[in-house]
């Protein structure tokens, strides 16, 4: 264990550098920023502390969401498919994919509320828009493997409306978790507190970070009282790995699968008043494995088409890796010195995984997923910065609902690793945006992200940290 904590640390942390800092995946491409329903916006993937012998899937979508945005409150797109893979061999290929979609029911569309009164369950007759969901397990790639319904007329978690429409949201409709016991998974779906937190107008700002500039003010988490849509799975370890069974050490070839998280539409759409009507083949149009990557690592030019792309393209990304955007603005904006390009160590770290910590198998393809050691056990004493700060089940080790990857990534695009120690030095590694926290305590228990802010008392103005 000593050895692989050197390793990661002195590798693992680099696997960082390649992601600056900017929201996680929030309107990162040109188009996405129009189709926010379809918008991924973060992933997880991690051992789950509840139940160790399980991980836990999570993809979050539709982002920066008013809480207050009725009548029409937001929900999962219906003509929308909504995908999270897992390649357990090192192809680059998804070796099994959990398929969701959703299905609309409005009870009296004559009238204009999301609910005609209180509302005190899932199945009360005063909810008037309730949406279920399917969920399909695709064996082998996705579009041509074998599939199999695991799920079907699961009720998704409704809008937090309010006190008025519902008192208890969590006490009332209960946690929203639906358990299916054939393959011992667990599901969610529905709207769950914006848990990536960020000092995102700071950021945009021509990086000027408040925790580093003098006279701007404290720190503000920009996503605070925002809520996302969130589809979560629980799966035993025994149902991703290779060979089907549960690593019993982190060196097994077995223990790591890569993670991703795409949506798709319909090739075509035809519109008529009052009406659309969707057909053709699907179309991927949002992918989301590490955070950070779209935003600012791929140019304006072509996020679109990374969007699209599978992670068996992703090898074209090389010179993004060797030559990140970042590290110039840091040097020019705050005069921080960073390692000189090309950044070749990289290469292995981001497009391959960490040896002896999550890459897949012994030659694996070169892709851009998260990757997740599954044998590597939950932190009784989980750090914010993950394998920087010595906790090996944090980023990138897969991703915790709490881990600080806009600060693990600031301090190693500057080079603050061991991997080069001449850069581990004040400020390079105490860069970060002065947001250290979400503004709402995460659950201990599945689904992770906690319930969504109310539309009526949302707050404001986001809070400072």
């Amino acid at each position: 264990m000593r050895k692989l904590v050197s390793i990661a640390i002195a590798l693992g942390v680099a696997a960082s550098a390649i992601v600056p800092t900017t929201a996680s995946s929030h309107r990162e491409a040109p188009l996405i920023s129009q189709d926010p329903l379809a918008d991924n916006t973060d992933v997880y993937a991690f051992v789950s502390p509840e139940r160790p012998d399980r991980v836990v899937l999570i993809a979050n979508f539709i982002p920066l969401q008013f809480p207050s945005s009725g009548p029409n409150f937001w929900k999962f797109d219906d003509n929308v498919l909504y995908e999270i893979m897992i390649d357990n061999t090192g192809d680059a290929v998804e070796d099994i994919t959990f398929q969701f979609r959703f299905r609309t029911e409005i009870r009296n569309p004559s009238t204009f509320l999301y609910n005609t009164g209180p509302v005190s369950s899932l199945d009360d007759p005063d909810l008037n828009v309730r949406q279920f969901y399917a969920v399909t397990r695709a064996s082998g790639p996705r579009r041509t493997g074998t599939a199999r319904r695991i799920a079907d007329h699961v009720p998704v978690m409704p809008a937090n409306v309010g006190v008025s429409s519902i008192r208890d949201y969590n006490g009332q409709l209960g946690s929203g978790v639906f358990a299916q016991e054939f393959d011992g998974i667990r599901l969610f779906a529905g709207p769950r507190d914006e848990g990536f937190y960020v000092d995102l107008g700071a950021t945009f700002d021509l990086l000027r970070l408040r925790s580093l500039a003098s006279g701007l003010g404290l720190p503000i988490d920009s996503l605070a009282g925002y809520n996302v849509h969130t589809i979560a799975i629980e799966v035993p370890i025994t149902g991703v790995t290779r060979n089907g069974v549960r690593p019993a050490s982190a060196s097994d070839p077995n223990a790591t699968i890569g993670v991703w998280s795409t949506a798709s539409r319909m090739s075509t759409t035809t519109r008529a008043a009052g009406g659309e009507s969707h057909g053709g083949d699907w179309v991927q149009v949002s992918r989301l494995g590490n955070p950070l990557v779209n935003e600012v690592v791929i140019p304006v030019g072509i996020k679109d088409v990374f969007n699209g792309l599978e992670p068996t393209g992703d090898g074209a990304a090389l010179s993004f890796v060797t030559h990140p955007l970042l590290p110039p603005l840091m040097q020019a904006l705050f005069e921080v010195r960073t390692p000189a390009t090309p950044r070749s160590d990289l290469v292995t770290i981001f497009l391959t995984g960490i040896p002896g910590l999550n890459q897949i198998g012994t030659h694996p393809r070169p892709s851009e997923m998260l990757r997740l050691n599954t044998a590597i056990p939950p932190s009784p004493r989980p750090h914010r910065l993950g394998v920087l700060g010595g906790d090996l089940a944090g980023f990138p080790n897969g991703r915790r609902v709490g881990d600080d990857v806009v600060d693990i990534a600031l301090q190693a695009m500057a080079g603050a690793t061991p991997l080069t120690p001449e850069f581990v030095r004040t400020p390079n590694n105490r860069l970060g945006d002065g947001v250290d926290a979400n503004d709402k305590e995460y659950l201990d228990v599945f689904p992770f992200l906690t319930v969504p802010h109310p539309g009526r008392d949302r707050e404001q103005e986001p809070r400072l940290r």
